[in-house]
Parts: C-alpha cells; structure tokens; sequence
C-alpha cells in the first residue's frame, strides 16, 4: 500500500491463470472460494452465499479451520482502528461511519457446523469441523453473511464516486509453527497475509454501475440490474471496485495481457494508459513474466495514495497531481510482483514487499528518463528524510526505534512505519544496487522472482536469493539495516 503519495519525495506533504497456462507451472492443489453477492445500494450491503474448498496445507491434522474477518475491523466499537488519527478525516468525509459483517450460518460437507466469530476483536471465524483433516485433504465449508459497508474512502466503503469492495470476505488464515495467524487489523501499512487460491465469484448489482475486478469478467445486463461472473486462478487475494462514473480505456500488450483502466477525472487518461504498459513491459522484460492475462488502475476514493490487489490496483483521487500520480501508479502496479506472485508476511515484514517495491520504482524511472526524475535525485531526498525523521522523532520521543524486522503492531506510530518500512528500505535495497552493480542485482531479482513464484518469501529467503543471484554474501548488509545498526550518512 501507499501509505503516502510518494514516500521518498512527498515525505511532508501456469495453469495457474487462463491465457497464461504453461507459463508457470503451479501443481499444488488450491483452497477455493465460490461467491454468489448481491449488492444492495440503498442500504449499502453485500449479501452472500460463499463456498470454500479449503486444503490444508500443513503436516498436521486439523479439528477446526480459521478465517479472518477484515470487514469486522469497521464496526462501532472495533478495538483495531482502520485509520490513524491524523487521516481520520480524509477517510470520513460525512463523519464517523460503521459497517460490519454478520455471519448468518455455517455448513461443513453440507452439514450444518458449530462455529463462533471470536479472536482478539471479533476479528476471527473458527468453524468446527465434524471430522480431522489430513494433510492435503479437502473440506468444503459453506457460509451465509452479510456485509454493511461504512461511508468510508477505504479499502471497505463506499465513497462519492465509487464503492471499494476489498476485504470484504472471510478468507482463511495461514497456518504455520504449530497454529493459525489471527493478527489484527491495523491502521498502520497492510495487515494482511494470505496464500494463493482460485477464486470464482458472482456479483449482482445496479445497472448503472461498472465492475473493476481481480480477474476475468463476464456480464450480462438485465432490465435494473447487471450480473457479472469473475474467475480468478492462482491470485492471492480478491478485490472489486464498483463506480456509476467509470470511464474505461483498454489496450493489449504481447498479445496476451489485457490493460484496463478505470476513472473519472483524469485529463492525462491516454498518458496514463501508455504509463501502465511501460511499466508492465519494463519490468515483465528485467524481473519475469506477469503470468495473468489483465491488470486494472482504478481511480477511486481512497484514504491513502493507493492500494494492490491481484490483477487490480487503487489509487487515489485524492492524489490531484499528475507527477505523484504516476508515481504512485509505478508503485502500486510493481507489487503485482512482490505481493502478488511472491507473496510475504505483510503483517511482520512490510519491508520485504514495500521497500522493494519502493526501489524498484526509483529504477523505473531512472531508466525513463522522459519522466525527470533521476536515481540519485531521488535517493538523496530519501536519505535527507530518512535523517530528518530520525533526528526530530528522536527529539520529541527521546529516542527512535530503527529496526525493520518487526510486526506492525510494533510501530508505535505511521511515520516510524512509513519511514523504516518505505524510506529505510529503499536505501537498503539501493545499498545493495550500489554493492554488486546493476547486472547482478537485476539477476538477483529474477532469481527471487522464478524461486518463490505463488509462495510465501521470508526475510532468509530475500537474503539467500539475493546473495545467490547476486553471487555476493549480502547477510551483513541485510542484516545491519534490519536490525537498526546501520548508520544512513
């Protein structure tokens, strides 16, 4: 996510997709998700009808399987805020609003099944299920729900200008050393942590809006409404904005990735199109293939610059300068690679995501000129940031926590989030550009990519991959900026 327009220069202001098969072969068997919505748009809820084929991936035999419940997050009385103070009036134009999510009934293998919404802050669905699940064997659990959206410019709500449907579902938690990961939501960077699944959903909905979506899309209008099927394969999550003011321009690049954009206000709509394939060929050519057939930029009401999905990114219309625009553009479509194919743990590692994507935007640009804004210029704004923010947090909290390798829950405030996660981790990976040369550091990234391509990237495997791609040891290095050691001159 953009958690500012652009941190290092506005720091104060496989048979896995249809289309792509062979690509990247991906043979494990997938959770699913069938979801049957009806969108009401007087009383601003989803009811649906949700199907999940969950596999357990783990060693162990289950007795129960877990989801989050994100939209839980925007309720009246939520322990975890979805906005940070200071940004709390951006996202509630109209005042204070909830939404929430209301768990009707729960089935296992179409028997009906004990459950209970629980967790730290009702943020967590535990279903019983009647039998244990091995290891690589499937349940099907069923479940009925409705979701009311807050009048919130957030990931979940709707806005003036458009309806922001993304977290809206239960999605299964991760399971690993030994038993779920149920972690809050947080205002502070992206709280989520998912695996790859396929995804086949149906949505019905006013006919005078348009769908932008996660995957492939099929409509049909009726008289008042419209019904559009989506299918999603091998995504890591699922999203759709709905708008009545959508303008739409499309083109297709290597005969095989469709590019979709979505506005309303943007008088730069054809530059912003030609942006979107430059970015997408740039880096399919220098990091790896995009392995799914479409990718859509969405101008919505959002709180902060933008936000990722699978196959869809958000930005902001709030962002009404062109230039922070484009850079937030850059941004959110390069997590298509890191977060979307190679996924991490956003919740305890937003650097592994967020501070590549950031450096992999500085080289964007610097090798397109055409667009004014150098390498050097823009890791120097970086670095003076960086210190600034350093030296006056230090002033006013006593002392500034500069280590990167912790929870979001850690940081005790956005900026020390903002600063280690984004700035400091652009420098680290610029650091390590500078250290082994642009050749090797370009093979270390494809080497990155094609060896966690759909899984989960730890900080030892970002460390491994790029002292083996770059044919260099860098542990010293990763770990000297991880741990706050490091001193940025």
């Amino acid at each position: 996510m953009k958690k500012v327009a652009f941190v290092l220069t506005l720091v104060f202001a496989c048979f896995c997709f249809v289309g792509c098969a062979g690509l990247y072969d991906y043979k494990q068997d997938l959770t699913s998700y069938d979801m049957d919505i009806l969108y009401d748009d007087t009383n601003h809820t989803l009811t649906v009808s949700q199907t999940t084929d969950y596999v357990n991936t783990s060693d162990i035999a289950l007795s129960c399987v877990k989801f989050h419940l994100y939209a839980n997050a925007f309720r009246e009385g939520a322990k975890a805020k979805v906005v940070s103070v200071q940004n709390s009036s951006m996202a509630y134009p109209n005042g204070q609003s909830y939404g929430e999510i209301d768990i009707e009934s729960v089935t296992v293998n179409d028997g009906e099944a004990n459950f209970e919404v629980g967790g730290e802050d009702e943020n967590i669905l535990t279903v019983e299920l009647s039998s244990e699940l091995y290891p690589d064997d499937k349940v099907m659990i069923s479940m009925s729900y409705v979701v009311t959206l807050a009048n919130i410019n957030h990931r979940l709500g709707y806005g003036e200008n458009a309806i922001n449907l993304c977290n809206f579902y239960p999605i299964a938690c991760m399971y690993e050393d030994g038993d779920f990961v149920c972690d809050l939501y947080n205002s502070n960077g992206d709280p989520f942590y998912s695996d790859v699944a396929d995804y086949d959903v149906t949505i019905t909905y006013p006919n005078n809006f348009e769908l932008a979506s996660t995957g492939n899309q099929s409509t049909k209008a009726f008289d008042l409404v419209k019904e559009s099927n989506v299918t999603a394969r091998c995504v890591r999550d699922f999203a759709m904005v709905l708008s009545q003011n959508f303008q739409t321009k499309s083109k297709t690049y290597d005969d095989r990735v469709t590019i979709n954009y979505y506005y309303y206000d943007d008088e730069n709509a054809d530059d912003t199109l030609k942006l979107i394939e430059e970015v997408m060929t740039f880096f399919e050519q220098n990091v790896g293939k995009y392995p799914y057939s479409q990718i859509s930029v969405v101008e919505t009401n959002f709180v902060h610059g933008g936000m990722e999905y699978p196959n869809i990114v958000l930005i902001s219309d709030a962002v009404t300068d062109y230039e922070t625009y484009e850079l937030v553009i850059v941004h959110e479509l390069l997590h298509q690679w890191w977060y979307g194919v190679v996924g991490n743990n956003e919740f305890d590692y937003g650097w592994i995501d967020e501070g590549l994507t950031e450096f992999c935007t500085v080289y964007f640009f610097e090798k397109h000129p055409q667009y004014n804004r150098s390498m050097d210029e823009m890791i120097a704004s970086a670095t003076q940031s960086y210190k600034t923010f350093a030296r006056v947090y230090s002033s006013v909290q006593g002392s500034v926590d500069t280590s990167m390798n912790r929870p979001l829950d850690e940081f005790s405030t956005e900026p020390e989030y903002v600063y280690n996660t984004y700035v400091k981790g652009t420098l680290m990976f610029s650091t390590i550009y500078d250290l082994v040369g642009e050749k090797s550091f370009l093979k270390a990234l494809k080497y990155y990519y094609e060896h966690n391509l759909y899984a989960i990237a730890t900080p030892t495997d970002v460390i491994s991959c790029f002292s083996h791609g770059s044919g260099k040891n860098l542990e010293g290095v990763f770990t000297s900026f991880l741990e706050g050691k490091v001193v940025i001159k």
